[in-house]
């Protein structure tokens, strides 16, 4: 799924200039990481490209086409082809972690699947298969209030993976995670882009991260872009300006090869991952 941002202004309610003149072009299959301070505007840089608000000005099109020019039913059969991860994932705190993986396809199935799945889980083995991934399969049955706050982030992943979307946006996923347990999830989130060729952007406060895994980097600012380059050719200098108002600025490795060897989820806390 291609998306491409031309001239993309967005003004909050309250008059807040979220976004100044934003132009990018993401291909089919491409893989970019969105770093900056807070309130940079990397949360409503994500929203607009999901089409869940509308820019104030300039033109955003999603394959080619302006997805606020579509019909109603058009636009909400695009939707479900998007598979947003939030930070903070809004799953009810008394559903069931079954339940809340599979509503990842419901804007896919039928209105009589959707009904029925929430009566009964209809693919119990798929969602615990997108759990295991994540570590959680043995977490399947419970109650997302018995959760902590790093198994809910995973869990709002496994509904994206189990979704299988042509484009997946990913809002500071990894927050709630330590070190290690976030250089797995991000790692298996671009597995699975690259196994599916599907196009991902990815909202990260960890520098290390998009440096690591992703091949293209933007850096936002007050709502503009600084820079978008691949990571090799992003400097400690340019880093230290785009965090100018933040300190400490988020660390960074030397060590910036993309393409990684990651260990299962259960030998997570037994070794690193091997650099490749």
């Amino acid at each position: 799924m291609k998306i491409a941002l031309s001239e993309i202004a967005l003004t909050l309610p309250g008059g807040h200039r979220a976004l100044e003149r934003v132009s990018l072009a993401v291909d089919a299959g491409e893989r970019l990481a969105i770093i900056g301070p807070s309130g940079a505007g990397k949360t409503s840089l994500l929203r607009v490209s999901g089409t869940a608000v509308r820019p104030t000005s300039g033109v955003l099109t999603i394959s080619e086409r302006d997805p606020w020019e579509l019909s109603r039913g058009s636009l909400k059969s695009l939707r479900a082809r998007i598979g947003t991860i939030h930070q903070a994932p809004p799953l009810p705190p008394r559903q069931r972690v079954v339940t809340a993986v599979l509503a990842g396809r419901l804007g896919a199935w039928p209105l009589w699947k959707s009904l029925a799945s929430l009566a009964y889980p209809l693919d119990i083995a798929g969602a615990r298969a997108a759990l295991a991934r994540l570590d959680l399969g043995e977490r399947l049955f419970d109650r997302c209030d018995r959760l902590s706050g790093g198994q809910l982030q995973r869990v709002g992943v496994a509904r994206v993976l189990y979704q299988r979307p042509d484009l997946i946006l990913a809002d500071e996923p990894v927050s709630s995670l330590d070190p290690q347990l976030s250089d797995y999830v991000v790692g298996e989130l671009n597995r699975d882009a690259l196994s599916r060729n599907v196009t991902m952007i990815v909202s990260l406060h960890a520098v290390d991260l998009a440096l690591r895994w992703f091949p293209r980097v933007v850096g936002l600012r007050n709502g503009a872009v600084m820079f978008d380059l691949p990571p090799a050719r992003i400097s400690d200098a340019m880093l230290s300006e785009l965090y100018a108002s933040e300190l400490p600025v988020p660390p960074t490795q030397d060590n910036r090869l993309l393409e990684r060897d990651a260990p299962g989820p259960r030998d997570l806390r037994a070794r690193q991952p091997r650099c490749r």
